[in-house]
């Protein structure tokens, strides 16, 4: 059951004043929490998360009203310069002849830095996940280390360049 206006409202001031709270670095163990209604200090924390969310839930649909807005207008600029990138054009010569045809190289190129922005907009060229292994697959304990333990590290990577050493190109004869 929907909690009524006057509940709703009890709850965002609650809230407001508990963030409020939490931004002056107050704990939630804190009496001035506990003054606020809250039964423990593992309920405060819970009404953080709550009203964290809403607001993520707000940011996310603002975000998806923008996103879609400039999709829009990337759809229009791209279909105003399709025709000019696709289509090729007559080449004339002095004197007035068809010589060829060939595409216009700067709607091609508009055309590819509209793509590109629709790409970064929507997320489409979001960078490739890696994950670090140690030999064998397992873990790669990361800690202090010597420049010994590291070039092993990159020969059981299978990939070592030998590291330069500030007298490289000297013998040691």
């Amino acid at each position: 059951m929907p909690w009524s206006k006057l509940k709703t409202d009890e709850v965002t001031v609650r809230r407001t004043k508990l963030l409020a709270l939490r931004r002056q670095g107050v704990r939630y163990d804190d009496a001035r929490v506990e003054a606020l209604g809250y039964a423990n200090p593992g309920a405060a924390r819970k009404d953080v998360v709550r009203a964290l969310e809403v607001h993520r839930d707000e940011e996310a649909a603002e975000v998806s009203a923008y996103r879609q807005q400039e999709n829009e207008r990337l759809d229009a600029l791209l279909e105003a310069a399709w025709p000019s990138a696709t289509t090729p054009s007559p080449i004339f010569s002095k004197d007035g002849e068809i010589v060829g045809e060939a595409l216009d190289m700067r709607a091609v190129d508009t055309v590819i830095r509209l793509i590109d922005r629709r790409a970064k907009l929507n997320g489409l060229d979001m960078p490739a996940k890696s994950e670090l292994a140690g030999p064998g697959g397992g873990a790669l304990r990361i800690g202090a280390a010597g420049l010994a333990e590291l070039t092993t590290l990159i020969n059981a990577a299978g990939e070592c360049d030998e590291p330069e050493t500030p007298d490289a190109g000297e013998d040691d004869d």
